[in-house]
């Protein structure tokens, strides 16, 4: 069983966070430190480590963090435009929280790169 993590207050609502979109298997809400205008996480409900430890049985469940990361990305008002779908993998992969999750980001111009 993969450890507590504070993604897993959040989807509970043990915690505050600006709660976007929720349903029984996904949870989108606001970045509290936010990269652009647009910048908020998608994470499964069901605590994944990183994108290292996904199997086929969770194929279903990516696919609704991808239908919900367009779908935040369109009411946004971004997806015409564009934006960036990023997911971290480990601490060299840059990933923070031992959640899967990802960055919806958007709202500027992101460059080839997201800049520190």
């Amino acid at each position: 069983m993969p450890e507590e993590t504070i993604f897993s207050k959040i989807v509970r609502r043990e915690i505050p966070a600006e709660i976007v979109y929720q349903d029984e298997l996904v949870t989108a809400f606001k970045d509290i430190n936010p990269r652009a205008p647009l910048h908020v996480l998608v994470i499964p409900n069901e605590p994944i480590p990183t994108a290292a430890d996904v199997t086929e049985a969770h194929e279903a469940l990516l696919g609704r963090v991808f239908r919900v990361a367009t779908q935040v990305a369109a009411e946004a008002g971004v997806a015409e435009r564009g934006y960036r779908l990023i997911v971290n993998c480990r601490e060299h992969g840059g990933q923070e929280v031992d959640h899967l999750h990802m960055h919806v980001v958007g709202g500027r111009p992101l460059g080839r790169f997201l800049p520190d």
